[in-house]
C-alpha cells in the first residue's frame, strides 16, 4: 500500500460518517478485502504517515488545547489528526499553529474541558485497529500474531523515541504566545 491507496482510504472513509466507531468499521471492512501483505501494508503506511507529526511543537499545540497531553493522549490526538484528511494533516505537520482554523478546534473555544462531549475529544485511538481487525477477520489469527508480523515487516527501523525539535512548556504564556500565537490565545492557560 503506497501513501496514495492510504489517504484514499481515509478520505473515503472520512467522507461515509462523521462517527469514529463506524469509520473504523468501514475501514477495517475495506481492509479485510486485501490480502494479508495489504493489510499489514496499510499498518505499516499509517506508522509512517504518522512520522513528520511527532515533534514536541505539535505536542505542544495538543497540550495548549485539552490542557495537557500525554503520550497515548498525543498518539491518540495524532491519528485523529490524520483521519481529519491529508490536506489538514499535511498542513498542520508543517504549521501547528494552523489547528485554530480548524472547525473542531474552534468550537471548542473558551467552553472548560469538563463540558466537551466524548466526541469533541480530538483523539481517534480506534483507528491504530483497524488493520489489526482486519487481519484478524481475513486470517482468523490473533492480535500478537498481527504485532508479531508487523514487528517483522518493520524490521529494526522503529523511528525516533523522542519528537522532533525543541521541547518547551505549552503552559508558559510567553512562549506559546510566540511559538502558537493563535493557539495560545484561543486557549487560555486556566
Amino acid at each position: 500500500m503506497d501513501d496514495e491507496t492510504f489517504w484514499n482510504l481515509i478520505e473515503s472513509c472520512r467522507r461515509r460518517t462523521p462517527d469514529p466507531d463506524e469509520r473504523v468499521e468501514w475501514l477495517a471492512g475495506e481492509l479485510a478485502r486485501c490480502a494479508e501483505p495489504e493489510i499489514l501494508r496499510f499498518q505499516m503506511c499509517l506508522e509512517r504517515v504518522l512520522n513528520p507529526t511527532f515533534t514536541w511543537e505539535l505536542w505542544a499545540a495538543a497540550d495548549r488545547i485539552m490542557g495537557w497531553c500525554s503520550d497515548d493522549s498525543f498518539f491518540y490526538f495524532r491519528l485523529w489528526l490524520v483521519g481529519s484528511g491529508r490536506d489538514t494533516f499535511e498542513r498542520v505537520a508543517r504549521d501547528p499553529d494552523a489547528l485554530a482554523e480548524l472547525p473542531e478546534v474552534v468550537r471548542l473555544v473558551g467552553r472548560g474541558r469538563e463540558h466537551w462531549d466524548d466526541e469533541e475529544w480530538l483523539a481517534w485511538e480506534e483507528l491504530d485497529y483497524a488493520a489489526l481487525r482486519a487481519f484478524t477477520r481475513v486470517t482468523g489469527r490473533s492480535e500478537c500474531d498481527f504485532y508479531d508480523a508487523v514487528d517483522a515487516q518493520r524490521g529494526a527501523d522503529f523511528g525516533s523515541l523522542d519528537p522532533a525539535g525543541e521541547r518547551w512548556d505549552a503552559r508558559d504564556d510567553a512562549e506559546a504566545g510566540r511559538r502558537l500565537p493563535r493557539l495560545s490565545g484561543m486557549f487560555p492557560v486556566s
